[in-house]
């Protein structure tokens, strides 16, 4: 099983976690509500776990350009 981290806005892969017995309370999705947890981690048909997140170049963006969080998308 895998652990892949992807920016939400962009779609880049931010990092990935290969280890057979990671424990999700470890990596913290204990902490995020039901409804948080259904919208930002997904599960593989192979097992993996999909983790939205958002990387550094679009959380600078949003920094600049707060209006953007109002917006679905701002990548064009």
């Amino acid at each position: 099983m895998a652990v892949l981290y992807f920016c939400r806005h962009c779609g880049y892969k931010i990092g990935e976690i290969n280890e057979q017995n990671v424990s999700l309370e470890r990596l913290g999705f204990h902490q995020l509500s039901d409804s948080e947890r259904q919208e930002m981690v997904t599960h593989s048909e192979n097992g993996d776990i999909k983790v939205k997140s958002i990387c550094e170049h679009c959380e600078a963006t949003l920094n600049q350009n707060p209006d953007y969080h109002q917006l679905k998308s701002f990548i064009h």
